[in-house]
């Protein structure tokens, strides 16, 4: 029997703002336990919420960039359940009156583009943290993260394969980073998701019994988890067996999923309308702003590198991958006054591959955009070879100065003279009768031995284009 997996997932973004949705309390990561919570996020007796209205902004930001509806008035709701990091013995959050609805996001697969519906996007708070370890043997309660606004944005189930899953998140995570409403720091929990998976034979329209796969915190996990559930899923049907709807926990070094309890449906948690909040009410001047204030979204981007730079698909794509990615290229670009191509090829190759290997994001880079620019220049320019210019970038990188100062320093001036050259080169045409004659009886293939030989006797300072031209000439006369 064929089978169809059904996926649809829900991301929760932790937004920008430097206090908390709902108190006055920092949103900075790191900090000793509960020394950024005040008697809001504690729940103290009498005290009352109040909405921070940039939450509201970014939640309307991202609401126009998918396309969605951004509601005028939306509603707050409390989501009641019990949990030991959670103080007030309930969550707020929306539940029948979101923010912002019926939105889409346009991902990229191997088979082409694929639309995935979003069905809502609704502004929460996020609960504490229950600390395990060094706690001799109790648990501790951290409510640095309590009240911390959450934007949770909830797909269609529209995707067909882990694959797709992991296409659509890295878009997600990449438009809520433009949007700069989320860091996207997934380590830190800024960015989580929990999967909805079910199987069910191919062409039936009734979907199957779903398991939700909770937190899983790395494109690599989710991929590996839903990959794993499919598979859990149609072993078990196969055998005779239901699936329960239920939440499961992916174990990453086992690889595996496994039960941590049945799924609640929603009115479990007996949502109600939070009587201490009155509805949220979006004026139309409001929503004129945010739009106005939209930046340059990833697609079009990425369709303007490939036009203006005349980059392909690839590394439009690449260079896009990030706002600030593709402001550093931009910024050399300007700098640089050189061929496109070339800043993106040194962009995306020499480096990337330093700042992978250093572990830095773009933002720290050791050689700023202005400093490449004066490199490539001198590629350009023919004072520095293209061999060379990696030699120069590592002493750049390596804090030695620009580029021109390290050029002088360690003698990497590229000779392009016509007639310098050609004194080398009758020097070892002359000191190689034996490969001239080869040469001249049709073995082209010697003709690499004498560039490699005038390289090295220029100590690889000689311009390669202008050898291969002046080689070609006098090895012909």
């Amino acid at each position: 029997m064929e089978w169809e997996t059904v996926i649809g997932l829900e991301v929760h973004a932790q937004l920008k703002t430097q206090s908390k949705i709902f108190s006055a309390s920092p949103t900075a990561y790191g900090a000793a336990p509960n020394t950024q919570a005040n008697v809001v996020d504690a729940a103290f007796p009498g005290v009352l919420p109040v909405l921070n209205g940039e939450a509201v902004r970014m939640a309307a930001r991202f609401g126009v960039a998918i396309g969605a509806t951004v509601h005028r008035r939306s509603v707050f709701a409390r989501k009641n359940y019990f949990y030991p990091d959670l103080p007030k013995g309930y969550q707020i959050s929306q539940y029948e009156h979101p923010i912002v609805e019926r939105g889409r996001l346009v991902i990229t697969t191997p088979t082409g583009e694929k639309t995935i519906g979003i069905t809502r996007a609704h502004l929460e708070e996020d609960a504490g943290k229950s600390l395990h370890e060094d706690m001799g043997g109790f648990t501790g309660i951290d409510l640095n993260r309590a009240g911390t606004p959450l934007l949770e944005i909830v797909s269609e189930p529209d995707m067909r394969s882990a694959a797709e899953a992991v296409a659509y998140l890295k878009t997600l995570h990449t438009l809520v980073r433009y949007l700069d409403i989320c860091d996207g720091n997934m380590q830190e929990g800024s960015f989580r998701c929990d999967a909805n998976v079910s199987v069910r034979p191919l062409g039936q329209a009734r979907l199957g019994t779903r398991a939700e796969l909770k937190n899983i915190n790395s494109f690599r996990f989710v991929e590996r988890a839903i990959d794993y559930e499919v598979r859990r899923q149609i072993a078990l049907i196969s055998a005779g067996g239901e699936v329960r709807q239920e939440t499961r926990l992916y174990d990453s070094a086992r690889d595996e999923t496994r039960s941590m309890r049945s799924k609640e449906e929603a009115n479990d948690y007996r949502y109600f309308p939070d009587p201490d909040l009155p509805a949220l009410v979006l004026t139309e001047a409001f929503l004129a702003e945010v739009k106005d204030a939209m930046p340059e979204l990833p697609d079009a981007k990425r369709q303007r590198f490939g036009v203006q730079y005349g980059l392909s698909a690839y590394d439009a794509g690449v260079l896009t991958a990030s706002r600030e990615l593709a402001q550093y290229y931009e910024d050399a670009v300007a700098a640089a006054g050189v061929e496109p191509k070339l800043v993106a090829n040194w962009v995306t190759g020499e480096l990337a591959a330093r700042l992978n290997e250093d572990g830095l994001d773009i933002v720290d880079s050791r050689v700023r955009a202005a400093a490449l620019a004066g490199l490539l220049r001198r590629i350009a320019d023919g004072t520095v070879s293209g061999k060379a210019a990696k030699d120069v970038f590592e002493a750049m990188w390596a804090g030695e100065g620009d580029a021109d100062a390290v050029i002088a320093a360690r003698g990497l001036r590229q000779i392009s003279d016509d007639s310098a050259i050609e004194e080398v080169v009758r020097q070892v045409i002359a000191a190689n009768p034996k490969q001239l004659a080869q040469y001249r009886a049709g073995e082209e293939k010697v003709f690499t031995f004498f560039v490699g030989q005038t390289m090295k006797a220029s100590r690889g300072k000689a311009n390669p284009a202008k050898v291969n031209e002046i080689l070609k000439r006098l090895l012909a006369s």
